[in-house]
């Protein structure tokens, strides 16, 4: 009987024992469910709350008892646990990467003490030792967060070198492969999205289908439940809207993000847009007027075109892409505003319509007003929406790759192309 109870005594201890593994465990990953979707006006308030769990979440992982910290893999669990709460901040801490280099040593196959190490390592700066962690990783096995965490890595790594392209690249493979191992991941997703809209600014913002392939990851990001509460989510979103030119929904992502996270420049974000549209709406209206107008714009009608490309105005453009025509217009201003993309122009063409062109992958300095340009295959957009009780309403046409425009009888030539990078990515 006395043998029983002993027994008996012993498993209790050891599931509470293993109890208060799990709870440190948990505290953990709470921590991060609190860095990752709780969100302040002043940054301050946040790290306060991260600081007071961490040191409850500390207390919880030194209470588990010696007797589970016997076995190599037990205190390989005990170090990781350590540096992985210290590790929730976003600037970085030596003794977590110190309890994290311990995990890795007691347990050279304990994937995700990698994972939180290279992210740590990262933090420092020092990226390549960060992808080796990463590497490492993937060595025991495919892994969804690694890889995405590889995928964001890329992307920094590709930062001002000659071989950019190739590693934005490399970066899209990483994270198809993640999303290859769970189809369902909005996280995977939404590093897809990421890595696609990288792409598109690192070879020349000229090519808008890579803006199509990040909006529709960006999409399916949105139907994991899990990413509702990612702010970045819905301002990368409206950052693609905004340069597919689709600006009623930029205007509302950009809203929803800083409803989401205030600490975002989500409202600036809003303000540069309206600032931007009402100059557009304003432009398009036109202020020239008389016989010289009437001249110049008559004169168009008689260019011909030296392609097998339709000569059209703008009163016969179909919304979206019109393959087989040109349109010929004068370029009467130019109009800046404070994106570094696109470059927006005011046109007219020989019917005396006023339209707007947006040009990408262009030198600032290429077109100037004056000039005749001949516009290829132009994808044409009608825009008419209200925002705030404001309607806005003007023609709009936009042109991608330098070959779409013809300048006074010339094509453009290749050094007259522009390369404009942004990186769409989250810090580790």
């Amino acid at each position: 009987m006395a043998s029983n109870q002993n027994n008996e005594s012993k498993e209790h201890e050891q599931e509470e024992e293993e109890r208060i593994t799990e709870k440190a465990t948990k505290a953990a990953e709470d921590l991060y469910n609190i860095r990752d979707t709780y969100f302040s006006i002043d940054p301050q308030d946040k790290i306060t709350k991260l600081q007071n769990q961490v040191d409850l979440a500390i207390n919880l992982v030194d209470s588990i008892p010696l007797e589970q910290r016997k076995s190599t893999s037990q205190r390989a669990n005990y170090e990781f646990l350590r540096g992985k709460i210290l590790d929730v901040f976003s600037d970085y801490r030596k003794e977590a990467e110190d309890h994290l280099s311990k995990a890795v040593k007691l347990n050279p196959s304990f994937a995700d003490a990698w994972l939180c190490l290279g992210n740590c390592i990262w933090k420092k700066g020092d990226l390549l030792s960060a992808k080796n962690c990463f590497t490492l990783a993937l060595n025991k096995g495919p892994n969804k967060k690694i890889l995405c965490q590889l995928s964001m890595l890329e992307r920094k790594l590709s930062q001002g070198t000659e071989n950019q392209v190739q590693i934005v690249e490399d970066s899209i493979r990483h994270a198809k492969e993640a999303i290859a191992l769970d189809v369902k991941d909005g996280n995977s997703w939404y590093n897809l999205g990421n890595a696609c809209l990288t792409s598109f600014f690192v070879t020349g913002a000229c090519d808008h289908r890579q803006l199509l392939q990040s909006l529709k990851a960006y999409q399916n990001a949105e139907k994991d439940e899990a990413m509702k509460s990612n702010p970045d989510l819905y301002f990368n979103s409206a950052t693609v809207n905004k340069y597919l030119e689709n600006y009623e929904r930029a205007l509302t992502g950009f809203e929803a993000a800083a409803l989401k996270d205030p600490g975002l420049n989500a409202t600036e974000e809003v303000q540069k847009m309206v600032t931007l549209l009402d100059k557009l709406v304003n432009c398009s209206k036109g202020q020239v007027r008389g016989k010289r107008f009437a001249s110049l714009a008559s004169s168009l009608s008689l260019i011909n075109l030296n392609s097998s490309h339709r000569k059209a105005t703008i009163r016969l453009l179909s919304e979206g892409l019109n393959k087989e025509v040109a349109v010929i217009g004068k370029v009467l201003l130019f109009i800046k505003h404070d994106n570094v993309a696109p470059l927006y122009y005011l046109l007219c063409d020989s019917e005396k319509t006023f339209f707007i062109l947006s040009v990408y992958g262009v030198r600032a300095d290429v077109i100037k007003e004056g000039d005749q340009l001949t516009l290829v295959a132009p994808y044409f957009r009608d825009v008419n929406f209200c925002w705030n009780s404001k309607e806005y309403q003007f023609k709009s046409i936009r042109v991608d790759f330098l070959e779409q425009v013809i300048m006074n009888g010339k094509a453009l030539a290749p050094h007259q192309a522009v390369s404009t990078s942004i990186y769409a990515q989250h810090k580790p």
